[in-house]
This record gives structure tokens, C-alpha cells and sequence, in this order.
């Protein structure tokens, strides 16, 4: 994946703008964030349903579930 970096010369006004290749450090902990997100997401995901057939089961709507759990 390339990197963008882009500096600012405060006194100048200069910007400099690189591309880079990302590290294996950056990969790394990338790959990390990427994963821990889709988890976090697949959990809620989880949840939502898990709520939501509890609902179907009551026979409440989505908007009364909504009141009820505030």
C-alpha cells in the first residue's frame, strides 16, 4: 500500500508531498486495525440480530424496541 506524506514549511510555505511504500511495521499494525475493526463490527452486527429476533418474538416493531431500550 503507498503512503502519502505531506510536510509543511511554516516559515516557507512550502508543502512537500511523498509517496511511499508502507513498512512492514505499518502493514502490521494495519492489518491489526483492519481486523480488530471487522471483528468489532461482526459483533454488533451479532447483536443487532440477536435484539432483533428477541423483538420478532415479543411482536414489537423496531420503533417500540427503540423506546424500550432508550
Amino acid at each position: 500500500m503507498k503512503i502519502t506524506e505531506k510536510e509543511l514549511n511554516l516559515i516557507t510555505g512550502e508543502e512537500t508531498i511523498t509517496e511511499r511504500e508502507e513498512t512492514a511495521a505499518e502493514k502490521k499494525t494495519r492489518l491489526a486495525a483492519e481486523a480488530e475493526f471487522s471483528a468489532k463490527q461482526a459483533e454488533a452486527e451479532a447483536e443487532a440480530a440477536a435484539k432483533q429476533a428477541i423483538a420478532n418474538r415479543l411482536g414489537l416493531t423496531a420503533d417500540e424496541l427503540k423506546l424500550l431500550l432508550g
